[in-house]
């Protein structure tokens, strides 16, 4: 979640006077980096997964809250993590105090092997956040709480304060107490002058209220927590150098809308069914930070310490879609507007950046700087990369283009990396990892076969909306190139199915690319095993005969005996939902509907390496240990009483006959 520093943060009338000094070294950080990293070459592929997770209390009068032991949490695990060794996970703060941020320790290398470990590692996080939990609560793998801003009680706070979010229905104790979080919470509204506003489409049932006297009813929501507080499924990838960083993330920034459909998980929002499944603009709207006048809603009185003195216009919300693309190639594309700070562009350009990448810097840094700490405005700008990730790690965009960070000590190189940021988080390890393999090979089969998604930004925001829409994965088509040839750039609408598994007609799908990639590479068995499961079930997923979990909720919901058809989630509900959904990522359901023919097997609690230990047992323990194993053998005492009448007879020291006994261990 973005830059985590320890100190004071200021706010935001103090960051007016630093913001202009943070963009200027924010620019000058890129440019050192680019000067020593810009020849960097055959870097090695690395990828990694990041996966949050929910702390929720199930009550025994079925009623769900959020639990606020997210840091707690972390803070036991992590010191879990440091007695364990080999493979193991490392974990992160989230906006949420509820949240938590699980990733491997170590990213996974670029062999097919790795793949199928991914899986492996997601299941190992599981089970030990399970071995965290109290006895009430939960940790499953939702993209958003289903009544959170619900009554008075859908959180186990103690206070009730709202000066940060300044929410009618969220009080500043569900917000992580790390002071990043509620500095940048704070932040983004003084900027924008106003509460954030949030309004998504309300479901139509049968008998929902609204519908009687509103044709187009929204479901309201007013503070970050709505957004920030959903969680995602992200992979990253290093490339080989700053080209193929840049070309991927042109290539997938196309997919960001389409695997956003296919992993669609959010139908309910603050205790109603949504008319959407998907998470993007209920965040895009909670972190909007432009003034009316970006917004262009009303003239403001331009103020110099803002960038674009917060009078610019602003097409977008600093979360939302890429605004262009940034390989040289790939520029007769950029077709949507993209607001850029003129006096940056022509000094990255002055020295030496090309056209296409000035164009991308210049556009993040027209955004302000949102935290900032006290005694840390003033950096070298040779060795700190701080200014620069303030402002990047601000621009949360469906894909993430990241350069080198600086090296500290002996820190592992890092070389130049995509973000693909799109995709929902799914309920089961299996789903998480399947999507996880699936970027993975077509973000290698892309580069390999030179493959050339490229279609016009504007359509890809057009596939960005409908990828919103309720079961978009059997209901909408999306706007996709006829053919992967570079040279021939016609694009049609396409359903998923052919998007995914071929038309028929030219264009071969995704999927069929994946499995020549490993066809190409000479996949072992073992591996091809595991990722033919993972591409079969995207595979039935695309055509529809699976549904998303957006949809399978949807369905869960309205089957409900306590359901109304009224587009209320009531509490009863909500918990039947949750405790569902945890139980079908620990293994302990079966959802044959949602994942037909796949198993999960169950989850385990803890799963910590158990080290064969060498630590000799005295000869009591020795006994009352085969007396356990062995209650009815009347030999065991009479052999252990054996042993230690010689023992004594021999003169032997205990140390020294444990020794021999334990080579000498009876059966």
């Amino acid at each position: 979640m973005g830059l985590l520093k320890v100190g004071t943060p200021l706010h935001w009338d103090d960051m007016l006077e630093h913001c202009n000094y943070i963009r200027r070294h924010g620019v000058l950080q890129f440019l050192s980096i680019y000067r020593r990293m810009q020849h960097l070459e055959n870097d090695p592929f690395f990828y990694g997964d990041e996966l949050e997770y929910s702390l929720l209390k199930l009550n025994p009068n079925k009623t769900v809250q959020l639990s606020l032991r997210g840091p707690e949490v972390m803070d036991r695990l992590r010191g879990q993590e440091q007695e364990s060794t080999g493979n193991g996970c490392a974990w992160h703060q989230e906006y949420g105090s509820w949240m938590l941020e699980g990733t491997p320790k170590l990213p996974y290398d670029g062999y097919a092997m790795s793949l199928v470990g991914v899986e492996q590692n997601m299941r190992l996080r599981r089970g030990r956040l399970l071995s965290a939990l109290h006895a009430d609560e939960v940790a499953p793998t939702l993209v958003a709480f289903p009544l959170m801003g619900v009554g008075p009680s859908f959180a186990a706070t103690s206070t009730d304060s709202r000066s940060i979010a300044e929410s009618s229905s969220v009080p500043d104790e569900v917000i992580n107490p790390h002071p990043r979080f509620g500095t940048l919470t704070a932040n983004i509204r003084q900027r924008r002058g106003s509460k954030v506003d949030i309004r998504m489409p309300l479901f139509q049932d049968l008998r929902t209220p609204e519908f009687e006297s509103t044709e187009h009813p929204t479901i309201d929501m007013d503070c970050m927590a709505y957004g920030m507080g959903c969680c995602c499924l992200q992979v990253t990838f290093q490339a080989s150098n700053m080209k193929e960083s840049r070309y991927l993330y042109d290539q997938l920034a196309v997919l960001a809308p389409i695997m956003m459909a296919m992993t669609a998980a959010t139908p309910v929002l603050k205790g109603r069914l949504a008319a959407t499944d998907a998470r993007w603009s209920v965040i895009s709207q909670s972190v909007d930070d432009r003034t009316p006048a970006e917004r262009g809603l009303e003239p403001g009185a331009p103020d110099p310490r803002m960038a674009g003195h917060g009078v610019r216009r602003q097409s977008k919300s600093r979360y939302d879609s890429i605004s262009c693309y940034i390989h040289p190639s790939s520029q007769a594309y950029n077709d949507i507007p993209c607001e850029i700070d003129e006096e940056i562009r022509a000094l990255l350009e002055d020295e030496g950046v090309d056209q296409a990448l000035a164009q991308h810097i210049a556009h993040l840094f027209t955004r302000d700087p949102l935290v900032a700490f006290e005694g840390l405005i003033e950096a070298d700008d040779e060795k700190s990369t701080d200014h620069f990730e303030s402002v990047q790690s601000t621009n949360w965009q469906t894909v993430r283009w990241k350069p080198p960070p600086a090296k500290e000590g002996c820190a592992p190189h890092i070389g130049w990396r995509t973000e693909f940021r799109s995709m929902e988080i799914q309920l089961t390890d299996f789903e998480n990892a399947a999507f996880t393999a699936f970027m993975v090979l077509i973000a290698r089969a892309i580069v390999v076969f030179n493959l050339d998604f490229l279609t016009a930004l504007s359509l890809v925001d057009a596939n960005m909306a409908r990828a919103h829409t309720e079961d978009a994965v059997r209901t909408q088509k999306f706007w996709f190139r006829k053919s992967v040839e570079s040279e021939e750039d016609e694009v049609c609408e396409m359903s998923m199915d052919e998007i995914m598994n071929g038309n028929g007609a030219g264009f071969p799908g995704l999927i069929p690319l994946c499995y020549a990639y490993l066809k190409h590479i000479g996949c072992d068995e073992s591996s091809f095993m595991r990722l033919d499961q993972y591409l079969k079930f995207i595979q039935r997923r695309a055509s529809g005969e699976l549904p998303t979990p957006a949809t399978w909720m949807r369905s869960f919901i309205r089957s409900h005996p306590a359901y109304a058809f009224d587009s209320v989630v009531s509490e009863p509900i909500a918990h039947d939902l949750v405790k569902a959904c945890s139980e079908i990522g620990l293994g302990q359901r079966p959802a044959v509907e949602l994942l037909g023919d796949v198993q999960v097997e169950p989850i385990t609690n803890g799963q910590y390496e158990i080290p064969l230990f060498a630590k000799k047992l005295s000869l009591t323990e020795r006994k009352g240990l085969l007396e356990k194993l062995w209650p009815h053998r009347s030999d065991v005492s009479m052999l252990c009483s054996q042993e230690m009448d010689r023992e004594q007879s021999c003169g032997f020291a205990a140390g020294e006959r444990r020794h021999h006994t334990r080579l000498t261990a009876c059966s």
